[in-house]
């Protein structure tokens, strides 16, 4: 099996490893300093649960690895739409992609057979189809990532917990192609389990990403700090609600209360969310997929978000004005 990572990051480059160590072929697609110190000394994985290095292929140049079995973007969702010249390289008639993304994919409607919104793109995160224009339907498989990780220096990733990465396809079936990739996985030492309803996981993780993430960059508090503050948890409490109505209202079932969802937060520590890191960072902010998205569902069934779309609309000022001087127009 051929596995082609792009967007070597901290996400990407520990699960390279992982494959890799598993024995699978893997190639990463990365660049300036960090593909540097991966050629030259490999993956350096540190972790709880035991250091390896791992030296797959690198590269930042995808057409020195042709068509692969299984790509596996660790690039943020709003890049997806840009990636196109160095994903065709990679793409052959069966190629499938694997999206390990916050959010709502852009698949989310595709396969749901019987669904008022089957089929409807989900204009947030697809805008005018540029998304499934280079990212096909028929290639995406879901992924929910269960894991974190820092890239602590170039070519060093500290694994901090979780190796769980949830798998699915988007109309529900437990495929060949996604056992073979999640044995590749488990060969590794990652949990990737294969989901019938990955929606369903979609949600549960998102609950948490929608209402801390901007909140984090707003507020600049890590997540026990937003967990301790009454006023602020009674505010993310809201925004779960309103997004488990959401979610219940789009055909899924997330089956996990409030309360433990904060307290799973809370648990974390201080913790900065990756939104808070790239707004630090002067990086454009994820906001499409993580609550733009669920905004426009929340249009689509037809559920009041009211907590949901103030937050939505501060954090999108915020991302306009965060890297504008003040007066500026």
């Amino acid at each position: 099996m051929k596995v082609a990572v792009l967007g070597a990051g901290a996400i990407g480059a520990y699960v390279g490893a992982a494959l890799h160590r598993g024995g699978t072929e893997v190639h990463l697609i990365a660049r300036r300093a960090h593909l540097a110190a991966m050629r030259e000394h490999g993956v350096r994985v540190l972790s709880p649960r035991g250091d390896f290095t791992a030296h797959p292929h690198v590269t930042d140049d995808p057409a020195e690895v042709g068509p692969v079995d299984f790509v596996f973007l660790g690039l943020k969702a709003n890049s997806y739409a840009s990636c196109a010249s160095l994903l065709a390289p990679l793409l052959g008639p069966d190629t499938a992609v694997v999206a390990a993304q916050n959010g709502i994919p852009w698949w989310y409607f595709h396969g749901l057979t019987g669904h008022p919104l089957e089929g409807h793109r989900v204009e947030t995160v697809d805008p005018g189809g540029s998304v499934t224009a280079v990212l096909e339907l028929r290639r995406a498989i879901g992924c929910v990532v269960y894991c974190s990780t820092v890239i602590e220096e170039p070519g060093v990733i500290r694994h901090l917990e979780g190796t769980r990465f949830s798998l699915g396809e988007p109309d529900g079936e437990i495929s060949a192609r996604c056992k073979v990739l999640s044995a590749a996985m488990i060969a590794g030492g990652l949990k990737a389990p294969v989901e019938p309803r990955l929606r369903d996981d979609i949600w549960i993780k998102l609950m948490g990403n929608v209402a801390f993430n901007p909140l984090s960059a707003l507020t600049r508090a890590t997540m026990a700090q937003m967990c301790e503050h009454d006023d602020t948890r009674a505010l993310v409490a809201t925004m779960m609600t309103e997004t488990l109505a959401i979610a219940r209202a789009a055909g899924s079932d997330p089956g996990v209360s409030v309360e433990k969802r904060i307290d799973g937060a809370w648990r974390v520590g201080h913790h900065k969310t990756s939104m808070l890191q790239d707004l630090e960072a002067g990086k454009p902010l994820e906001i499409d997929a993580i609550i733009g998205a669920v905004v426009e569902l929340a249009g689509l069934t037809g559920v009041p978000a009211p907590a949901l779309r103030h937050v939505h609309a501060a954090i999108s000022l915020l991302d306009h004005t965060s890297n504008v001087p003040v007066g500026a127009h």
